[in-house]
């Protein structure tokens, strides 16, 4: 029993050893870090200290202190910073849809302005900036080496001012000089069209409007078509949407998805991720349903595209998406500033990130240039002649009268879809793909999108 004891207490003892060799070093690496850590902030406080004092020029002490804070959340990734009190402001007031400016979305690479997209009917827009490009200079003055925030600064102005970017482009030997007036932007985050017997659902930005807007919308031309029996799908044209909201993500992706997972997000921390999951119902009703994305899909429409995708709802058509894969949480801090820090990755729900490497579309289409308008003779002469046209031709005797207004109903469609071709290549060859499955049937049409998405 003795022997029992001793062994116990033995065994106590070597636990207790054990215990403060591996607690010992790791409590003792805790406090040179955290020594490290004062050290450093120490260091901070005398920079500060010495700028303050010693600086050629006075300084504002408030703004030293913001440009500090921002170079510490810029540092991180192009996505994160301080937002002052007027940024903040002006943020909330993005997200309700209206605000002022050029009407871009921009990133930071490689020390310039890159832009993400312009946003539809906007001075930007309007004035022929697109995804991809790049601002070297605003009203002549580098935006190289300035911070993304100080070089939006830089474009900010009154409505109605002029601005002069310059803007370097791929395809184009010299950069160049766009002339934008400045204006207030009014998003329209959902506009709707009929194309044939097509929806098309053109989604510029993910707003507090873009989900509500976009089931209204769908109801009002299912209803003009005189309900879904006529309907032969759906286009989601996501192109140059830069994102936004992530609820309004998911929303979207809901309205089409009868169930599983949508996105999921996943932090720092195992634990504090999220996963959002699709809920009954399908405001399509299982009609087929092409997704557009381009270069200039980011964020929330990469995360619509995603989950269309990887549960097969939807065929992606276009071009490869920005590549936007992280989530940003706008945190308030004191004095109505705010600081937005990328706080977690998401994932489509085959588990994939598309952070760098974007949405890939199941059918590449390239949008061509567009090409100069031809004069009439050389139009005329392109479409050439026919028996129809020659004088003294016989007509055709083997039609009745209903049967030639159907063949001039056909050819007045196809004539339709040829000059949309002319207009926007992308979106012609969409409604194409619906045409096609809608022609061969619903069956068909199941076996071939699955066949187009690869299963």
């Amino acid at each position: 029993m003795k022997r029992f004891v001793l062994a116990s207490l033995t065994g106590v003892m070597l636990g207790a050893v054990v215990t403060t060799q591996v607690a010992g070093p790791l409590l003792a690496q805790e406090a040179e870090r955290r020594a490290s850590v004062y050290e450093q902030l120490d260091l901070f406080g005398d920079i500060f200290e010495r700028i303050r004092s010693q600086y050629v020029e006075e300084v504002d002490e408030s703004e030293l202190i913001e440009a500090a804070i921002n170079g510490m959340l810029t540092s991180l990734d192009p996505h994160s910073s301080y937002l002052s009190p007027d940024d903040a402001a002006d943020m909330r007031v993005q997200t309700r849809g209206e605000f002022g400016g050029l009407g871009i979305e921009v990133t930071q690479e490689e020390g310039f302005v890159k832009v993400v997209s312009p946003i539809d009917d906007t001075p930007a827009d309007e004035a022929g900036i697109e995804a991809g490009d790049f601002i070297t200079h605003v009203d002549g003055e580098s935006v190289l080496g300035l911070g993304l925030d100080q070089a939006v600064d830089l474009m900010r102005g009154p409505v109605g001012s002029e601005i002069i970017v310059t803007i370097v482009r791929e395809g184009e030997s010299e950069p160049f000089d766009v002339s934008i007036i400045r204006d207030t932007i009014q998003l329209t985050a959902v506009r709707s069209r009929i194309q044939g017997e097509t929806v098309v659902l053109r989604i510029t930005t993910f707003s507090d409007q873009t989900f509500p807007s976009m089931a209204e919308q769908l109801e009002e031309k299912v209803e003009e078509l005189g309900g879904l029996d006529n309907v032969n799908g759906f286009v989601i044209d996501l192109r140059n949407n830069p994102g936004g909201l992530l609820t309004q993500a998911i929303r979207v992706s809901d309205a089409f998805l009868d169930a599983g997972e949508i996105v999921s997000t996943r932090g720092r921390d195992p634990q504090d991720g999220d996963r959002f999951n699709a809920s009954q119902g399908d405001l399509a009703e299982g009609k087929p349903i092409v997704v557009l994305i381009n270069g200039g899909s980011a964020s929330a429409s990469e995360i619509v595209a995603g989950a269309l995708q990887d549960h097969r709802r939807a065929i992606v058509v276009g071009t490869n998406s920005f590549g936007k894969g992280s989530v940003q949480t706008v945190m308030p801090l004191r004095g109505e500033g705010a600081m937005r820090l990328t706080t977690a990755r998401y994932y489509t729900p085959s588990g994939r990130s598309i952070q760098a490497l974007g949405v890939s579309p199941d059918i590449i289409v390239e949008q061509p240039p567009r090409r100069e308008e031809v004069a009439d003779e050389e139009e005329e002469e392109r479409r050439g002649r026919f028996e129809a046209d020659l004088r003294g031709s016989l007509g055709n005797d083997s039609l009745t009268e209903d049967e030639r207004r159907q063949i001039e109903e056909d050819r007045a469609k196809a004539e339709a879809a040829a000059e949309l071709r002319e207009e926007d290549y992308q979106l012609a060859y969409a409604i194409d793909i619906l045409k096609g499955l809608s022609a061969l049937g619903p069956e068909y049409a199941a076996a071939l999108a699955a066949q187009a998405q690869g299963n």
